[in-house]
């Protein structure tokens, strides 16, 4: 039975990608520090669904502590790693970057040391499409020069690029990084613009909308990531044979090393995207239209054509079917529609982070 690490385990995209891995009939360790840069009572409730399967291990830890990281990686002896935990969203890091250095530097270090020295035979690790920055090529595509990102979150997103391809080429480690584009769905992360957005029409308070509402962004309904990551997590990536220093692709390797997109490939206008929202709740949204934030990005659009022939597969789930669903769930998980509150007791504005 292949066993898999999958850290972030409580985490949207790692809760969602721990039940499908186990639904395959893998064993699974999930590892998580349940840290408050969201509601905790949300990731507990995730983990609760887990700990159903008899096949599911769950570990309190932080990728920052190296030891404890380490010990738990040489008990397990891996076949795969799937590294989902980081610090997550683009305006935070302004607030507080440091977070981002411990966890998405320093923590991936230590995933990457951990898989060295316990001979995990592939890294499947999250990057973003915030890694495109300033680049105004559209659709996407991870052919593309990413050096010139406008938010440290990006940042650190390209350099776990780097640091996994020189891993990968030290120490033939197979790595694949995988570019999520705008990601929704139920059980989703409160931070990001389709939580807050329903959680204010719903409490008739209203919804700020950056950059006028000039923004498009590709949204990737949960189900269809998922699906990704495990058709990825079966095709470890081989050295390209074909692959040269003089015309260097960034997104493959004369090391077993691969980049792809994972997107809908279908961009949408916000107004568009709250007009969806709007109509699946029956109410209409009350609207505050702002300046653009500092490190947004006004699109995002994945080429996914390398993703496609890898592993046969393109998302494709219609956003008007993945945001019924997410309203769905929301109702149901809320139905008292109680206030998120954080951790400093104050309750949460609005103020939403499309996500990149």
């Amino acid at each position: 039975m292949q066993k898999v690490l999958v850290t972030g385990a409580a985490g949207f995209i790692g809760f969602h990608s721990c039940r499908r891995l186990l639904d395959e009939g893998r064993e699974v360790v999930g590892l998580d520090n349940l840290n408050g840069y969201y509601d905790v009572a949300l990731k507990k409730a995730r983990l609760a669904l887990l700990t159903g399967y008899d096949r599911f291990r769950f570990v309190k830890a932080s990728l920052e502590d190296r030891g404890e990281l380490s010990s738990i990686m040489e008990s397990g002896r891996f076949h795969c790693a799937v590294n989902l935990a980081a610090q997550a969203g683009v305006r935070y890091s302004l607030v507080n970057p440091h977070a981002y250095a411990d966890s998405n530097l320093s923590g991936f270090l230590n995933i990457l040391e951990g898989c060295r020295n316990t001979g995990v035979r592939h890294l499947v690790f999250a990057s973003s499409s915030s890694v495109y920055g300033l680049n105004a090529q559209t659709p996407f595509s991870t052919h593309d020069n990413v050096d010139h990102p406008v938010s440290l979150y990006a940042a650190t997103k390209k350099a776990n690029e780097l640091m996994a391809h020189s891993y990968s080429h030290l120490y033939g480690i197979s790595v694949t990084g995988l570019r999520f584009f705008t990601v929704y769905g139920p059980w989703g992360r409160p931070d990001m613009a389709l939580f807050k957005f329903t959680k204010a029409i719903l409490d008739d308070e209203p919804i700020e909308i950056y950059n006028h509402g000039k923004m498009q962004r590709d949204f990737t309904y949960i189900d269809d990531i998922t699906e990704g990551i495990l058709r990825v997590v079966d095709r470890p990536p081989v050295a390209d044979p074909d692959w040269s220093g003089n015309a260097s692709d960034p997104s493959s390797s004369s090391a077993p090393y691969r980049i792809y997109n994972i997107g809908n490939n279908r961009p949408v206008g916000l107004m568009e995207f709250i007009e969806i929202l709007e109509n699946a709740l029956g109410k209409k949204a009350k609207k505050k239209f702002l300046p653009m934030q500092p490190g947004d990005v006004t699109t995002t659009y994945a080429d996914i054509t390398a993703l496609e022939e890898a592993v046969g597969f393109r998302p494709g789930t219609p956003l008007e079917n993945g945001i019924r669903a997410f309203v769905a769930w929301y109702k149901q998980y809320y139905r008292s529609f109680v206030p998120i509150v954080p951790r400093n007791g104050t309750p949460a504005s609005h103020r939403a982070g499309l996500g990149a």
